[in-house]
């Protein structure tokens, strides 16, 4: 019985002398752990600290227990602290979940080789691993590489296809050569089989799809490369279209999500062009978009906004429909609206003859619709392309697939309007500012060189007898980036709505003069503006919002004016205002005199080393000495800690 309590105290002073040990450890370098790290940490760190001092254990074991504890101790840290800087806490997965991440990554492994193959067949490689061309030679070499790009990002699949896609409306950051080709890029895909389309459709419905619908078309309409669309009836007689998602599709875009994080963070560091557009956060951009619109959800909801906003901006009276919405059929990875029937704006002219409708009007009143949408609402259809826009039978225009909308803030909408304006106008220092406005400005830039910059570009494409094309977008970017000013995401996606609406505009009325007709739409709503009745009701909502204000500046005066009579007036400045320079400051103080200390501890200790004389517990150990061999290990433990932080704490 006794020998059973002694070998139960022992396992459980073991037990809480390893808590201690790795709680220790973890607390000193202020990181979290998971339990198997612990574990590990306390057995490691309780080995290392019994085979160093066993040694010295035979001199006087109970006056050593200290330096055992302290040797024990920093072994801990040392090996936590390199087991979190190589591999940090949450990189590895749990055991149970082991073999799954070991196929993913082994699938992940080879989809990577298969896609470095393909950029490396297409000639790529030294795009990723070179310096980019400058001079004379660049244009050649861009419009030898730009096809070849084309072509490696189709043979890539979805995600590659839709990345490019997105690229070749960004003008800001791509060259011509690679606009001009990019858009050449299509989202077609072989359709998938039946069987797969019907399991997808009970697992979102919850029943059979011939339950649900009277009629299903097994036959889709249009197959693309996340998703396909099947014409049905419901019961209640209703033609619907039904946007259903490959099972696949997921999975997919998830690993070449992380394989094109890999390849946005290779480009950043080799080349040029990457490290001057950010190629990992707009990687991580991209990686948001396309994760909504896997979400069909997401797709109904953007479908009722658009809906919403079209109707606020015409005031009920648009020539453009937008299909409704049935959104308890709806899901993750279905997606039912009205079916509108029409042609394409792909294949209108004939269309449009046979029907003698006025282009013209019809293209004035589509531009409209997405102006008003981004400058009255703010929330608009940011990939209007001619296959997204159908000729109703009606003669009105309908507007397809929501997947992709953009929003600006009310701030935002009024820059525009005055960036419009200033084009009008031809006002170069109008536009800088306004310019300046709805970007985010660098903290050193030259202004004056900038608005000489946009009074060029003003008398290049806006002077008279000349008609500002597609090529104005590229210029004025070219000056954005010159200047190294950044483009929000909400601004690209309103540039990207209209280079887009060009494009299908141009379908309906050649040559369609789109700035002219922007130009006359923001004078139009500046007009409407400074209406009587809509000027009373700007006016007093401003004064809505400034009443409380006024209402306190009086006892504001009359305080400031008491305190300069009585010479009380004091100005409070605080320095370190951000809290993130106060953090700053905090952590350099707390290194600093962690260092110091640790130097001084050590110090201390080697004096005490040194010096003879004293208590002696043995022939060979004497208090100084003991006193010294602590203190050496306290300061290791601080000047590790420092360490830790420098190093460790810049990975986080």
């Amino acid at each position: 019985m006794n020998t059973a309590v002694l070998i139960l105290l022992a396992a459980l002073s073991l037990t809480v002398f390893l808590t201690g040990l790795a709680s220790g450890a973890r607390r000193l370098l202020g990181i979290s752990i998971g339990k198997g790290r612990a574990v590990l940490t306390a057995g490691v760190g309780l080995t290392a600290g019994t085979l160093i001092s066993r040694p010295l254990r035979d001199v006087q074991p109970l006056a050593l227990i200290t330096l055992e504890i302290g040797v024990s101790l920093l072994v801990a840290m040392a090996f936590l602290a390199v087991t979190e800087v190589v591999i940090p806490s949450g990189t590895l997965p749990g055991l149970v979940r082991l073999p799954q991440a070991v196929r993913r990554r082994f699938a992940r492994t080879r989809r990577y080789a298969r896609l470095s193959r393909i950029f490396v067949r297409h000639g790529l490689g030294r795009f990723f691993s070179g310096k980019s061309r400058r001079g004379p030679g660049a244009p050649a070499e861009r419009a030898l590489l730009a096809p070849s790009l084309r072509q490696a990002l189709e043979e890539a699949g979805v995600t590659f296809v839709k990345l490019g896609q997105v690229m070749s409306t960004r003008y800001d950051l791509m060259p011509p050569e690679f606009i001009e080709e990019l858009s050449k890029l299509q989202d077609q895909a072989t359709p998938e089989p039946w069987p797969a389309v019907q399991t997808v459709l009970a697992e979102e419905l919850g029943a059979p799809p011939e339950k649900v619908f009277a009629e299903f078309d097994h036959k889709p309409l249009a197959a693309g490369s996340i998703a396909q669309v099947h014409r049905a009836r419901l019961h209640t007689g209703e033609q619907v279209a039904v946007k259903v998602q490959r099972p696949g599709a997921r999975s997919i875009v998830v690993d070449d999500l992380d394989i094109l994080y890999r390849f946005a963070a290779k480009v950043e560091l080799h080349s040029d062009w990457g490290r001057s557009v950010g190629a990992t956060a707009l990687a991580q951009g991209f990686a948001v978009s396309l994760q909504e619109e896997l979400d069909f959800r997401i797709e109904a909801r953007n479908t009722l906004s658009v809906a919403a906003a079209i109707e606020e901006s015409s005031g009920g009276d648009s020539v453009i429909r937008v299909p409704a919405v049935h959104e308890r059929l709806c899901s993750r990875r279905i997606l039912v609206t009205e079916w509108m029937e029409g042609v394409p704006l792909n294949n209108v002219s004939s269309a449009l003859d046979e029907r003698r409708l006025d282009r013209g009007a019809l293209a004035r009143a589509m531009l409209e619709c997405l102006l008003g949408q981004i400058m009255t609402s703010g929330v608009f259809h940011a990939d209007p392309h001619p296959g997204n826009l159908l000729l109703l039978e009606d003669g009105r225009l309908g507007m397809l697939d929501f997947g992709s909308v953009g929003r600006i803030d009310r701030s935002l909408r009024s820059t525009l309007r005055s960036m419009l304006l200033a084009l009008h106008r031809g006002d170069p220092p109008g536009l800088c500012d306004s310019l300046l406005e709805l970007v985010a400005q660098p903290e050193h830039i030259d202004e004056r060189q900038l608005e000489r910059a946009l009074g060029q570009f003003l008398a290049r494409h806006f002077a008279p007898g000349i008609k500002p094309d597609r090529e104005m977008f590229a210029d004025l970017f070219a000056i954005v980036s010159r200047y190294g000013i950044s483009v929000p995401p909400e601004i690209a996606a309103v540039f990207r709505a209209l280079a887009t609406m060009e494009g299908s505009l141009d379908r309906l009325v050649p040559g369609f003069d789109i700035v002219t007709e922007a130009r006359s739409f923001a004078v139009t709503q500046h007009l409407h503006k400074l209406r009587p009745e809509v000027l009373g009701r700007t006016l007093t909502e401003e004064l809505i919002s400034i009443v409380p204000m006024l209402r306190r500046l009086p006892r504001r005066i009359e305080r400031i004016g008491g305190a300069v009579e009585s010479g009380q007036l004091s100005v409070g400045v605080r320095l370190f205002r951000d809290a993130e320079d106060r953090r700053f400051v905090r952590s350099l103080v707390h290194e600093v005199l962690l260092a110091f200390l640790g130097g001084v501890i050590g110090l201390v200790g080697v004096q005490l080393l040194r010096t003879s004389g004293g208590p002696q517990f043995s022939d060979g150990l004497g208090l100084f000495e003991l006193f010294g061999y602590n203190l050496l290990v306290i300061s290791c433990v601080l000047v590790m800690r420092v360490l830790f932080l420098m190093v460790g704490g810049q990975r986080r």
